[in-house]
């Protein structure tokens, strides 16, 4: 099973709704089912904390996705070595890992131009304006919607390619 690490600063907003968007999306698709799981975990993370209530209401309210026994959990060098991809929320989490881990730079993107492929897509489609997905801690709800409408929509990206990749 190849698995894929979502990373944030605190593991308890944009990581942990990626990887509920993304274990769910895996769970319903017939040619991914089994062959993928996403985790994911914090550069800043305090252990056991519980994910965002705002995070855990947007994910039920929206698609029906329960996150509420999430726990954050600090990043280790076995979740690098154990992982088959890294995705980061900002370009700032990928420096880091990719500095303190640069054997696994090859692997770490950040969950944007991973889905964009930027190489020949640097500048144009829907996520022209950043790499970035922004932090909604401490901000309202609204802004933790707006936030994981974004993740979805790379998320969904993200699943299609892996079913191209599944394919050869």
């Amino acid at each position: 099973m190849k698995k894929i690490l979502f990373v944030c600063t605190g593991n308890t907003c944009r990581s942990c709704m990626a990887e509920g968007l993304f274990n769910s999306a895996v769970s319903a698709d017939n040619m991914l089912a089994g062959k993928f799981s996403g985790s994911s975990a914090g550069l800043a993370a305090f252990e056991g904390d519980t994910a965002s209530s705002f995070a855990v209401q947007v994910l039920s309210d929206e698609w029906g996705i329960d996150i509420s026994s999430h726990r954050a959990r600090k990043i280790s060098r076995e979740d690098i070595t154990g992982s088959d991809l890294i995705l980061t929320m900002t370009q700032g989490h990928r420096k880091a890992l990719a500095e303190a881990y640069p054997e696994a730079a090859d692997k770490i993107f950040t969950l944007k131009e991973y889905v964009m492929d930027l190489g020949k897509n640097a500048g144009s489609g829907r996520f022209a304006d950043s790499l970035d997905i922004l932090d909604p801690y401490g901000m309202p709800l609204n802004v933790y919607r707006e936030c994981a409408r974004e993740i979805k929509n790379a998320v969904d990206i993200l699943i299609e390619k892996l079913k191209k990749e599944e394919l050869g």
